[in-house]
């Protein structure tokens, strides 16, 4: 309302300035204006080393000018040059000091490219619906792959960029490369070939699939159906590295695992033989460590059972039965000794028993012994009167004859 009064009034007048800043209000307060695709021819394109676009659009009729600044610049695709058809969005607005209004630009795209984006938006919806995308269906890369097929062009950079790669990381696996377009209306058909040829006749253990950065348009073969299916349906698992980092095509979601360009591919799918090499050194150097260890260990074992097995031996239990023998043999004799004491003793005993029993014993005590004819008179009426006995006595014998009482 403020912008009617001031129009209608014939006797206001309004600064350079004034006029510009309605006509910037009035443009960003069309939202039509804020979010929306212009296309056209680039002219006059230019990057200072602020790094920000600038550039006309321009058809048969008008030309527009256009900015895009450097953090925007840098996510695009491609760079721009004079003579491209380009669609290119963002919103319009007013650059005061010039007094123009100007697109602020946030995304470029090759002129055509609008429908080729919802068929690639369609058939990534489509296609992850059914599950060729999930995660569960993607496998593993071999650790250490024996032949590695290659679909690509013979005579791309994309090529070269690879084998440099693979004769640099991993020189020891075998490369068959399966040659096809990788651009224009027969290179989806090519891409499928080659892909069934390689599998059939090399059987690899992997397959990079890859070529270099393009527009929309030029990656059209990589946002196939029936590619999409091929790669699903390899035997070996796929790399897909077409493009730059910022491209995505349907063949990245349908592979076993996206890599960013054609040299990531080959850098993903091999060992690196510096790494696998120092790998082994450190591996060697810890595989000695342990072994050195090992034997310490076997060593101080092997000290141990050879402690226990002397301790155990028959020469030990020799020298202690040796020792205990003897210990029995001084017991022995000990008892021995003991015995022939108490036998001595006894005999000594038993000896002055028989001593003191024995005829000279008695003789001794006062006692005589009479004998006839040899014969010991043991009672009264073993002789008789007037007979002559023997009377044997202490210290000697003498004759002697019976008398009547």
């Amino acid at each position: 309302m403020q912008q009617m009064d001031l129009f209608a009034s014939p006797e206001k007048t309004l600064t350079v300035s004034e006029v510009t800043r309605i006509v910037r209000a009035a443009i960003e307060d069309e939202p039509a204006l804020q979010n929306v695709w212009v296309t056209g021819e680039v002219s006059n394109f230019s990057q200072p080393k602020s790094g920000h676009w600038y550039f006309t659009l321009k058809d048969a009729d008008a030309e527009l000018r256009c900015v895009m600044w450097r953090s925007m610049a840098a996510s695009q695709a491609h760079t721009p040059k004079d003579g491209d058809a380009l669609e290119v969005h963002g919103g319009l607005n007013v650059y005061e000091a010039r007094g123009q209004y100007q697109l602020y630009a946030d995304e470029v795209r090759p002129a055509g490219e609008g429908a080729l984006y919802q068929e690639f938006l369609r058939l990534k919806a489509k296609l992850e619906a059914e599950g060729l995308f999930a995660p569960e269906r993607k496998r593993a890369l071999p650790a250490w792959p024996r032949r590695i097929g290659l679909v690509t062009s013979p005579t791309g950079a994309a090529l070269r960029d690879m084998l440099d790669t693979l004769r640099r990381r991993f020189p020891l696996a075998e490369v068959v490369l399966a040659p096809s377009a990788v651009q224009g209306p027969s290179a989806a058909a090519e891409l499928v070939s080659a892909l069934q040829r390689l599998n059939a006749a090399a059987q690899p253990d992997v397959i990079l699939l890859a070529r270099g950065g393009g527009s929309l348009e030029d990656l059209a073969a990589f946002n196939d159906e029936t590619l999409a299916r091929a790669i699903v349906a390899s035997a070996a698992p796929v790399v897909s590295g077409v493009g730059h980092e910022t491209d995505f095509s349907i063949s990245d979601f349908a592979a076993d695992l996206r890599a960013p360009t054609p040299t990531a591919a080959a850098e993903l799918a091999t060992p690196d033989q510096v790494e696998v090499r120092a790998a082994l050194r450190d591996g060697a150097l810890q595989l000695a460590r342990q072994m050195a260890a090992g034997l310490r260990e076997q060593r101080w074992n092997l000290q141990a059972m050879a402690e226990r097995l002397q301790r155990r031996s028959p020469a030990v239990r020799l020298l202690g039965d040796r020792q205990r023998l003897d210990d029995l043999s001084h017991r022995a004799q000990r008892a021995l000794r003991g015995q022939a004491r108490h036998l001595r003793t006894t005999l000594a005993g038993m000896q002055a028993k028989l001593v003191a029993l024995s005829p000279d014993g008695v003789l001794a005590r006062g006692y005589a012994v009479v004998s006839r004819d040899g014969q010991v008179v043991s009672a009264a009426d073993q002789v008789q009167p007037g007979q002559r006995v023997d009377v044997r006595v202490r210290g000697g014998r003498f004759g002697a004859r019976v008398e009547d009482d």
